[in-house]
């Protein structure tokens, strides 16, 4: 993919079409769940985080360890997963049913790369619906943690807001940003190359979608181990 993106491009044979419909497609199926899953993460993370400041008598951070956990590990992990379990297993049944179908044989006897015309769409749709879903799931998660954090918790929102000024960093907003954008590439190739390799008719795809899921989940929680502590050993701070 990293060889044939940029030729696909320079020679203007690059599927904008089929970019735009995946990514759309992709939008509509993971905005819903990613919020409903953000939502109450958020509610949950503030009860806790709130809970342990008290305990060890720092409840003027409360705000900057919720967003700082939202930022830096909740909200790539909630748009991966969302992507693993929508975008990925969506992908990998598609091209699967097309790969038992013979059509993707088809298409590589009449000399269209397949890689070019239908894995590269994908994976670039989902790396970019991974970097706006970020975003959205980053903002009501943290909307979330101050509503309950003020109103529950009875904590000012000044004081709130100024913890989190005064300890988050852009570096934090750009490691999520680089989180969801690898986990996007991760999904949807994962994804893709078990909907590529899919055997025994009907219930290959079955199999293939399932052992997409199981190995995107695994490759998602290590990728974001070593992103994590490469951060942490070359800007500094908790993971």
């Amino acid at each position: 993919m990293a060889i044939r993106l940029p030729r696909s491009i320079l020679r203007r044979t690059f599927p904008a079409e089929e970019y735009v419909r995946q990514t759309w497609f992709m939008i509509t199926v993971c905005t819903l769940p990613a919020l409903a899953v953000s939502i109450p993460f958020g509610v949950i993370l503030a009860l806790q985080v709130s809970v342990l400041a008290q305990e060890v008598g720092a409840t003027g951070f409360t705000g900057a360890g919720n967003t700082l956990a939202v930022v830096r590990q909740a909200a790539p992990l909630i748009t991966a997963l969302m992507l693993a379990g929508v975008a990925g297993s969506a992908i990998c049944a598609e091209l699967g049913s097309r790969r038992i179908r013979e059509e993707l044989d088809a298409l590589e006897v009449m000399g269209v790369d397949v890689t070019e015309r239908v894995v590269i769409p994908r994976v670039l749709a989902a790396t970019t619906v991974a970097l706006l879903l970020n975003g959205v799931v980053m903002f009501f998660a943290i909307i979330t943690t101050l509503v309950v954090s003020t109103v529950v918790q009875d904590l000012s929102a000044g004081g709130y807001l100024a913890s989190v000024a005064l300890l988050a960093q852009p570096s934090d907003l750009v490691l999520s940003l680089v989180k969801a954008g690898v986990f996007g590439v991760i999904c949807a190739s994962v994804a893709a190359y078990r909907g590529l390799h899919v055997e025994a008719g009907p219930a290959g795809v079955s199999d293939a979608v399932t052992s997409a899921v199981v190995l995107n989940f695994v490759a998602l929680f290590a990728a974001n181990f070593v992103i994590s502590q490469v951060y942490t050993v070359l800007v500094g701070g908790p993971i």
